[in-house]
């Protein structure tokens, strides 16, 4: 080992052993994608990584070399790749039956839907819940209980925003990282993103919150006949580039929603789970509770799973018209999810997530004073990202150097996302099972990457 491999960050130790790849090779992958999968799938990456196994906070390529999980594929893994307790819970029924549809009874979609539904706030009603497939599903769904309920149908989203790609979804979202535009719905309104380092109302303004809702306010008035169906919104942005909503903001916006005769609606895709370690839901720290929860990703830790959940009183007029998905409720998934909110409520998954993610933003703050490209260090618990720029006066955005992070990184061992409205912000969302000695290492890395960055 040279002197320079030496003074390179290395991983913390892993006893798992990886199988022995006996698969077809990378290249091979590579050009069975190009030819016979839709050329809309992205990679991240230069040299597209191919991952055969994973483990805990662990990651494995065909040639059996280990990565940090830094993104969680992508928020999904929540307790940690192929956990024990969830295997276990999965091949058991799949032992048992693969499908039934929820024409029929199971225990496994009830017992799912009473254990989700006692994490939420007592007193809030919300419990009951539909299983969907995912979270443009979920969404979806939202807008049209909402629509049925309220008798309303304009839909206020937010800039930036991210709901999902399905026809109905991609109405809501307004983000255009990567270059790709996203069309607007019919009867979809977009209120001013409440970005508060590059926005009209900064950190030190006390009342940016109310001042960001205030666009509410005037987008109701001045683009809807002055009745709306709902609000959604994400507590902190996800794929939009850890956009924290303002102390203040979601409050004083739900307060403008249901005067105007519409339903609150917190996606809670990324958010949620206990991921921002203060709480069990991402909007509980903002004092609200709204009337529609949406919900995927981290539910299954990696299963194709998400969940609308909201009142009764709500729920009822779905009642009036089919509503049937072949399937939500699937038993395989729904034993997934309910061994992975066992797994979240047995082992504390909440609380690590405020203990580590806050060492971790400790240190990524650390960073940031030793790194002029550092603009803002923001988020909760395990959900935190990192904005790049060229220049901390004007703050102009740097994809460039936001791209070599990213590339370095994954060349020392460590993969994290990235994203925002100019695709200059680092997504750093690990499985919540990750450790200090791992957050070490993140940092470490990502301290080299950043010398490499500001060099180029």
């Amino acid at each position: 080992m040279t002197p320079a491999t030496q003074s390179l960050p290395q991983l913390p130790a892993c006893a798992h052993k990886p199988r022995p790849y006996k698969g077809p090779s990378r290249q091979e992958v590579l050009d069975m994608r190009r030819e016979f999968l839709t050329p809309a799938l992205l990679t991240y990456y230069k040299d597209p990584l191919m991952i055969v196994e994973g483990h805990m906070q662990w990651l494995f390529d065909e040639t059996g070399r280990r990565y940090l999980d830094g993104f969680a594929g992508i928020v999904t893994v929540s307790v940690g790749h192929c956990h024990p307790k969830v295997l276990d819970a999965v091949r058991e029924q799949n032992d048992r039956l693969q499908h039934t549809t929820t024409i029929y009874l199971h225990p496994r979609v009830a017992q799912f839907g009473k254990l989700l539904a006692s994490t939420f706030p007592k007193g809030s009603n919300l419990g009951v819940t539909y299983f969907v497939n995912a979270g443009s599903e979920a969404n979806d769904l939202a807008i049209t209980m909402a629509r049925m309920k309220t008798g309303n149908f304009d839909v206020i989203a937010l800039r930036n925003a991210y709901h999902g790609t399905s026809p109905s979804a991609i109405g809501l979202t307004a983000l255009h990282t990567w270059k790709q535009p996203m069309p607007q719905g019919f009867g979809i309104h977009h209120a001013q993103m409440p970005d508060r380092l590059r926005g009209p109302h900064k950190y030190d303004d006390p009342k940016a919150g109310e001042k960001y809702a205030a666009d509410v306010l005037d987008l109701i008035r001045a683009g809807t006949s002055g009745a709306i169906a709902a609000f959604i919104c994400e507590p902190i942005q996800g794929v939009g580039g850890t956009i924290e909503m303002p102390p203040g903001y979601m409050k004083k916006v739900y307060e403008i929603t249901r005067a105007h005769g519409g339903l609150c609606i917190a996606d809670e895709v990324q958010t949620g789970f206990g991921r921002t370690g203060t709480h069990f839901w991402g909007f509980e720290s903002h004092g609200v509770t709204p009337d529609i929860v949406t919900m995927a990703k981290g539910i299954g830790n990696g299963a194709p799973l998400a969940a609308v959940t909201t009142t009764p009183d709500i729920a009822k007029p779905l009642a009036s018209r089919l509503h049937f998905n072949t399937y939500g409720g699937n038993p395989v998934s729904c034993a997934q999810g309910l061994a992975t909110l066992e797994v979240i409520l047995e082992e504390k998954i909440q609380q690590r997530a405020h203990d580590i993610g806050s060492y971790l933003k400790s240190g990524l703050q650390d960073l940031q004073k030793n790194h002029k490209s550092i603009a803002d260090v923001r988020g909760q618990g395990l959900m935190l990202g990192v904005e790049i720029v060229d220049d901390p006066t004007t703050l102009a955005p740097s994809p460039a150097k936001t791209a070599i992070v990213h590339e370095k990184s994954k060349e020392l061992g460590l993969l994290i996302g990235k994203g925002g409205l100019f695709g200059n912000v680092l997504r750093i969302k690990p499985p919540m099972c990750i450790t200090r000695e791992d957050v070490d290492f993140m940092i470490a890395v990502l301290d080299e990457a950043f010398s490499d960055a500001e060099k180029a």
